[in-house]
């Protein structure tokens, strides 16, 4: 961790305090539902497991990896980009559980914070854990109760929701008025990039609607069409892992 980091955490830790509740709501929340399912479903297994943290730790690199293909959008200011981050996230959520998940979210932005450092004072890294935590535990929490592919698609449908309606309340409330704090410009300012790109955006309320909306459900659901088509495949994969790492 660079001294770079270590400033901004001293300096905004009124975010940071922010950061680690929500990331206790998070890990309380997907550990509830864990023990709910597994009682439901007569199974029992260790919310801890060297496989879960060999998969968590390998899967939080490949969304690291995934963050940096960052995508511009042609109906979207260049502040908003896709990525496919998440997908590894939904992917260890669905085979391990909502813990699980909620984990990948969090070593992803812990070490994109090492490697990168914050040009955002830690805004910026809080948006990403939220919305991506919004789109995996509502997905995993329902498919952990049944694990068919069609539950397997309510679920991403469900979550692509979600972070569809929470990206946008995020965005209008907290993420917009924190960045034009942060930059020293007014709110107006970023309507005014959107509308150079989107004619249909002339307010924050526009921009969400023609934005960020559009943004999200495309996200979601390029994440949950990959999620659906190789997750089986994957699954195969780990359990047999699992199975070699047993017989040892």
């Amino acid at each position: 961790m660079n001294i770079t980091l270590l400033s901004s955490v001293v300096q905004n830790t009124i975010y940071v305090s922010g950061f680690v509740i929500i990331i206790a709501i998070a890990f309380i929340v997907s550990i509830l539902c864990e023990n709910l399912a597994q009682k439901i479903n007569h199974t029992s297994e260790p919310l801890f497991s060297t496989r879960k943290i060999v998969v968590i730790g390998t899967f939080a690199a490949i969304s690291v990896v995934l963050m940096m293909f960052e995508i511009a959008l042609p109906f979207a200011p260049s502040f908003y980009k896709m990525d496919l981050s998440d997908l590894p996230a939904l992917i260890g959520a669905f085979a391990f559980g909502p813990m699980a998940g909620v984990m990948i979210e969090l070593v992803k932005i812990l070490l994109e914070l090492v490697i990168r450092g914050t040009s955002t004072a830690f805004v910026g890294e809080l948006a990403n854990f939220v919305i991506g935590c919004c789109f995996v535990l509502p997905a995993s929490i329902i498919y952990t109760f049944k694990k068919t592919r069609t539950m397997a698609l309510i679920a991403c449908l469900v979550g692509t929701i979600v972070i569809s309606i929470v990206g946008s309340l995020m965005n209008a409330f907290f993420l917009l008025p924190a960045y034009s704090a942060l930059y020293g410009m007014p709110v107006d300012a970023f309507v005014q990039m959107g509308n150079e790109v989107n004619g249909n955006v002339t307010s924050i309320w526009t921009l969400v609607l023609y934005c960020v909306v559009p943004l999200n459900l495309l996200k979601g659901g390029i994440d949950s069409i990959i999620a659906v088509l190789i997750y089986k495949r994957i699954s195969v994969i780990l359990k047999t892992a699992t199975f070699a790492y047993k017989r040892k």
